[in-house]
């Protein structure tokens, strides 16, 4: 099993392993340990969902009273909470996109070598490095370290907040689009208007002391109240939309059918997908190649690719139909083509999230009307709930998604 694991049996296996310690989970989140035992390092599998968050709220909350996995819930609804939150305001992460281009464009040459030597983990402060360079050669990093090293990139560094987000949305295996670019302006300031987050060596002496025993160079730039804080400025509109509203079943239709398999969702033999008879399934991957840098790591375009073909492998179990694999630099036409090969009337997919498949669905949609295949898009009933309920602030959200799951008869009727 990988260090991050990513395909539905490992992922399976990792979290049975953690559930037995799941109530001790509020003590020990906090610190940075070597090789992290003490958090679950599921992130990956659930944001690619080979686990869903429905699957790692049901045991602790069936086993254990509320109160003592109440941060374990916590934590895993903060997932979903973003993601409800960035459903409404699709502009936060266009404007993102944006920004990370513009700003290579247009950054004085100084500037650009000190975010290449501060992502490389050259910075001279030993400890940001140290995070730099775990997150270069591993693909993860502590969400503690995240914090700290985002922290120092805009208020020490005082770099654009973009191009950090930009960083970690390259290498990190469980990048995920809503927690990344929302954490990151959470940091500088911008989810809670005027409220920053500043590192403090004090703080990593408490919960990291090992990267700042080794070795101490430039820690004097993180000590207590050496940072000022830097406000960012508001570039995206952050007027909360409607929620787009996608049915929770596939409506009947004698089509012949194929499903369509993509990052934001590769657990189609459970739930409403689980009872298609399609004529075949195909995933179609595509590199984030719209900025003028190099795209996602080699590292994170691997994970990618594994947790694609695991999703495909058991959805050939499954559903006992051939399937289709392959990186290219205009899935929507290889959708329309796999499409026209099978002889397709109705292409199904779970509803992506605010991010780059959601990007895909103008031309998929074009390529696949022009065809005359329908395109029908299915949201978890689940999901639906929680992205409902995400539309202020973190805090109402977790009241009533807790009374929610405290009071639920049944358990996930959908799993």
């Amino acid at each position: 099993m990988t260090f991050l694991p990513l395909t539905r049996h490992d992922a399976l296996k990792a979290w049975a392993d953690f559930l037995q310690g799941v109530g001790q989970y509020a003590k020990r989140r906090n610190h940075v340990e070597p090789l992290h035992r003490n958090v679950s390092r599921l992130s990956a599998a659930l944001r690619f969902r080979t686990l869903l968050e429905d699957e790692i709220l049901r045991a602790p909350l069936q086993e254990h009273p509320f109160h003592s996995v109440e941060k374990w819930v916590q934590e895993v609804c903060w997932r979903r909470y973003w993601k409800g939150w960035l459903e409404r305001r699709p502009d936060v992460w266009d404007s993102w996109r944006r920004r990370v281009r513009e700003l290579h464009e247009t950054l004085p040459e100084a500037t650009r070598q000190r975010v290449k030597a501060v992502a490389a983990g050259e910075s001279g402060v030993a400890c940001m490095d140290e995070i730099a360079q775990e997150l270069i050669a591993t693909g993860y990093v502590h969400n503690h370290a995240r914090m700290w090293w985002a922290s120092y990139w805009i208020h020490a560094e005082r770099l654009p907040w973009e191009l950090g987000a930009d960083v970690f949305y390259r290498h990190l295996l469980d990048a995920d689009p809503a927690s990344n670019t929302l954490s990151w302006r959470w940091v500088a300031g911008l989810q809670t208007p005027g409220k920053t987050y500043l590192v403090r060596a004090s703080n990593i002496e408490k919960y990291a002391p090992d990267l700042l025993i080794s070795n101490r160079a430039g820690s004097e730039r993180i000590a207590d109240g050496a940072i000022a804080p830097v406000i960012a400025p508001e570039f995206a509109n952050t007027t909360r939309q409607a929620l787009i509203d996608y049915p929770a079943v596939v409506p009947t239709s004698g089509r012949r059918v194929g499903i369509w398999l993509h990052a934001d969702d590769l657990l189609p033999e459970v739930g409403p997908l689980a009872n298609l008879t399609p004529v075949s399934v195909a995933a179609f991957s595509q590199e984030l190649d719209d900025c003028p840098i190099p795209a996602l790591s080699e590292r994170s375009i691997a994970a990618q690719e594994e947790a694609l073909a695991d999703g495909l492998a058991r959805t050939a179990a499954h559903f006992s139909c051939p399937t289709e694999q392959s990186t290219h630099a205009d899935p929507a036409a290889c959708l329309d083509a796999w499409a026209s090969k099978h002889g397709l009337e109705e292409v199904v997919a779970f509803a992506p999230t605010v991010g780059p498949v959601a990007d895909l669905l103008p031309p998929v949609r074009q390529r696949l009307d022009k065809s005359g295949v329908a395109l029908t898009l299915i949201r978890r009933a689940s999901d639906a709930h929680a992205f409902e309920l995400s539309g202020t602030g973190f805090f109402p959200f977790l009241e009533k998604m807790s009374r929610h799951l405290r009071h639920q008869k049944t358990l996930f009727p959908d799993l």
